[in-house]
This record gives structure tokens, sequence and C-alpha cells, in this order.
């Protein structure tokens, strides 16, 4: 159970850690009760000097009621309800942010894709839409878009010439 910072604040003044792991509103309620008949009876020498003292007391006393425990279980709803939105918002926000991270893509990756659509549409390496070895072609492609990045010149026939020609006008 999670405690407000008041509660935890007037729990350390009378000595109680309820901050602590598996200490529950069941445990604070119990531990209050006990120290509530002694309380009486040390309070009005402790009111006249401390007024923290008569705070901690006036909370407890009021807490200790029935409207008292109607405004705990309030709080304890409230707060539920908060951390329910909270984790909406976080995920509602997560998810936006994911779909922006789009890469640009570079012209030397455009000319490599054409090139093995190009690649993909002839019959050079395998029949029209198979290549029958996709990482030979796949390194004709690369090179030739390397070597026409570079300044280098066309082939002069073939498919690297085909390629050599789409890709100039990409890069």
């Amino acid at each position: 159970m999670v405690f407000s910072k008041l509660e935890i604040a007037l729990g350390a003044i009378i000595g109680l850690d309820i901050a602590a792991p598996g200490f529950s509103r069941a445990a604070a309620k119990a531990a209050v009760r006990a120290i509530a008949p002694l309380a009486t009876r040390v309070a009005p020498a402790a009111l006249a000097y401390s007024p923290v003292a008569t705070g901690t007391a006036l909370g407890l006393g009021a807490l200790q009621t029935q409207p008292g425990q109607q405004l705990l279980n309030l709080a304890e709803e409230r707060g539920r309800m908060d951390r329910i939105r909270f984790e909406q918002a976080l995920t509602d926000l997560t998810v936006s942010t994911k779909k922006k991270t789009v890469k640009a893509k570079s012209k030397f990756n455009k000319a490599v894709s054409a090139g093995m659509k190009t690649l993909k549409a002839s019959t050079s390496y395998g029949k029209k839409g198979v290549l029958s070895s996709p990482k030979k072609a796949f390194s004709v492609v690369t090179k030739t878009a390397s070597r026409i990045n570079r300044g280098g010149k066309v082939a002069k026939s073939g498919i690297t010439r085909k390629l050599g020609l789409l890709m100039r006008k990409i890069l």
C-alpha cells in the first residue's frame, strides 16, 4: 500500500516506520490503536509544549473517527485512479514517440534498391522475379553503385551497363 507523505511524516513522529516494505495500512491502523490509549494520558503535557505533537494528536484522533476513515478511503481511491491515469499517459507518450523515428534512405541505398529491382526484373541472374544467386547479384549491384558514386565510367555492355545508367540518374 502506498502511503502519502503526510502519513509517512506522522508515522515517523510517533515512531512508526510505515515507509518500510511490507508495512500495510491495516498494520498502521493497529499500531495507532495501540498507541491511542497511551496518548490520552501523555497528551495534555505534550500538547502544552509542542505544536507538532498537537497536530499529530489531532490528526490521529480525526483518523479514528468514521469521517476520518471515509477520508482515508477516498484518498486511497484517488491515489489508485491517479496511478492508472499516469500509466495510461506514459503508455500514450511512448507509443506516439516511437512512430517518429524514421531514418531517411541514403542515395547509395536508393541506387542499390533500384539496381536489385532491375536485376530481379531481368533474366541475368535467373528467371524473371527470382535471383538464382542473390549474393552474387547483390555484390554486382553494390560494386556498380560504388563505382558510379566515385565518378567511374559506365560499363560498355551487359547488365552492369543497364545498372550503371540507372544509378547515374540516382547518384
